[in-house]
């Protein structure tokens, strides 16, 4: 296939007056050096860590739509007084799309190797028709995985990955999940049987409790339940969990977690103390599903802990040849453990669509998009 000379793109941009403008930019594409490869970029999905760049925070209920059918744009308005964390992105058009799968149509001299592959990548500017990339970047998939397959290689997998081995590597034998029945909750639920691992899952509805105990999820837990507390403190001490990952991160339940372990541990104490169990609890947030403050109710002791955790932090911390065998993994389970399933398929223009826009914004469990920028 001979190289296209231009390329469509997604693109977010905050201006100084206050607005978010969405647009598909056309630019030139660029050759690829020596290390380089272009891909055909096929499929990429729109985690939450995406919709983070692309509306930054802007009030989407303001969204209107303008350009053209072919060059659909969006505006919204951005609330003043979120405006000054927005200083080092001003007036800067920038590419949206953490990952996304294709196939490789030409390579520098060093990559040849990949000429035809089909491969990952995690590297953004993925809502793109094309990509250039560094042949390092490039996670070779197995023979016969579709790019659709492929193309939630790196965001939900490796995060399930770093949640486990965050678990280990900080001396926690278990530990507990929100929004479990996530794509990448299921994922997490998967590793965690295959590992010998315990899990908690922590869910909303029940049908997502029986969507997880029906992959074999022993405990699950539902927030909307009024013996939740009981229900989950019950679970954490069976398993001894003392590390939750939190998806929610606005509301009650980081707290509410970390109090439970608390009372979890005291269900084995053999004395009192006025400060609380000894046994360290720790909760990361790592998502934003409710954007409201963070409520702790300090009845867990002293022994505890409440941060954030995101994974480029965390690869770095396990340098590149431990991160290397988590993206073996995942390629070798990409059917099975690792497996996503997508309720829409969108292009790049249906992506400005105002209705399709409030669907895949909306980050609802169970409904995950996938970009297919060719299509359409």
């Amino acid at each position: 296939m001979t190289q296209p000379n231009e390329n469509r793109q997604l693109h977010s941009k905050v201006t100084k007056d206050g607005k978010l403008e969405l647009s598909i930019v056309t630019s030139a594409l660029p050759k690829p050096e020596a290390n380089e490869v272009v891909i055909r970029v096929e499929a990429s999905p729109i985690n939450p860590s995406d919709l983070g760049l692309l509306f930054g925070p802007a009030d989407m209920t303001t969204a209107v739509a303008g350009g053209t059918a072919d060059n659909p744009t969006v505006t919204a308005n951005i609330p003043p007084k979120l405006m000054g964390a927005m200083a080092a992105r001003l007036d800067q058009s920038l590419a949206v799309g953490n990952e996304g799968a294709g196939v490789v149509i030409a390579a520098g001299d060093n990559a040849q190797a990949l000429m035809g592959k089909t491969v990952a990548v995690l590297g953004g500017e993925m809502y793109s028709e094309y990509r250039v990339a560094n042949a390092k970047q490039c996670l070779l998939l197995p023979e016969g995985t579709t790019p659709a397959q492929g193309a939630s290689c790196f965001v939900n997998p490796l995060t399930a990955l770093g949640m486990v081995e965050t678990m280990k590597l900080e001396g926690h034998t278990a530990l507990a999940h929100t929004a479990a029945a996530s794509n990448l909750g299921q994922m997490l639920q998967k590793i965690c049987l295959a590992d010998g691992v315990d899990l908690v899952n922590i869910v909303r509805k029940p049908e997502q409790e029986a969507l997880l105990r029906g992959i074999g999820a022993k405990y699950v837990c539902n927030s909307s339940n009024e013996n939740f507390l009981e229900e989950v403190t019950a679970a954490l001490a069976a398993t001894k969990a003392t590390l939750a990952f939190d998806a929610t991160g606005g509301g009650k339940l980081a707290g509410q977690l970390l109090g439970a372990m608390e009372a979890a541990a005291g269900l084995n104490a053999t004395e009192y103390s006025r400060y609380g169990s000894t046994t360290y609890k720790q909760v990361y947030i790592y998502g934003g599903l409710d954007r409201s403050q963070t409520v702790l109710n300090r009845n867990f002791g002293m022994a505890w802990g409440l941060g954030g955790w995101l994974l480029p932090p965390f690869l770095a911390k396990i340098g590149p040849e431990a991160a290397q065998k988590l993206r073996e993994r995942v390629a070798s389970e990409i059917t099975t453990t690792f497996a996503s399933h997508y309720t829409q398929q969108i292009s790049l223009t249906q992506a400005l669509n105002l209705d399709v826009l409030a669907g895949y914004g909306k980050q609802a469990t169970g409904e995950k998009y996938l970009v297919v920028p060719h299509s359409g």
